[in-house]
């Protein structure tokens, strides 16, 4: 679990205070929306499984959901036999994810400025909750995932494909302003960072979904 939850609001980003705000709005037709949504992606929940498996291979400690919404992919991965725990900007979104899954634990709080020690994770997955951050913030984001990962920990992304090979695009999202991001750009960024990557998938969009979907593993260098 996070140290302290804190006051998110106190010192954030005008983005930031959109998004949360954005998401406040909308979190009980979210989850009402996406309730079994992973029932219907059978590659969503493959990525998963292997990233939960990864995890318990290394044996290197809880694992975060950042960005967690109402709380689904944190409760799924908990029946993969992860030891995990969510953190979302939206109180709202916390506050359902306590109330659909009181035997889980979920905080408040921010991918930018986790308030989580050095090294102490054994994995964390950003399930599209990185597509609202603007691009030049990301390397940033990246680093902070890094520094809370202990050695050979996982991070899991999940995200939206951009057109162009090796692009990053500004689209339409129906929350807020959002990103899409070419798996190439992204992944560099990772290594950048500090990562290895493992592995990378890019799925065709299913029904209600207007593009592609990336996801990318990657494990932290020693």
């Amino acid at each position: 679990m996070p140290d302290s939850t804190g006051d998110p609001a106190a010192t954030e980003l005008a983005d930031v205070t959109t998004t949360r705000a954005a998401y406040d709005g909308i979190a009980d037709l979210y989850a009402n929306v996406f309730k079994h949504r992973l029932e219907r992606q059978a590659l969503d929940r493959a990525m998963l499984a292997a990233f939960a498996e990864s995890v318990a291979d290394n044996g290197s400690g809880a694992v975060a959901d950042l960005g967690c919404g109402p709380g689904r992919v944190t409760a799924h991965l908990a029946t993969l036999g992860a030891e995990v725990f969510g953190i979302d900007l939206s109180a709202r979104m916390v506050a359902l994810a306590r109330a659909e899954f009181p035997h889980l634990s979920f905080a408040q709080g921010s991918l930018e400025q986790l308030a989580i020690g050095n090294g102490t994770l054994g994995g964390l997955v950003a399930w599209y909750s990185l597509i609202h951050t603007p691009p030049d913030r990301i390397p940033q984001v990246l680093r902070e995932f890094h520094r809370v990962l202990a050695a050979e920990g996982h991070v899991l992304l999940a995200f939206q494909t951009a057109d162009l090979p090796d692009a990053v695009e500004a689209f339409d999202h129906k929350v807020t302003r959002a990103y899409r991001w070419a798996p190439k750009r992204l992944a560099r960024l990772l290594t950048e960072a500090g990562f290895t990557m493992i592995a990378r998938m890019v799925r065709e969009p299913v029904s209600g979904e207007r593009f592609g979907q990336a996801y990318l593993l990657a494990s932290k260098v020693l």
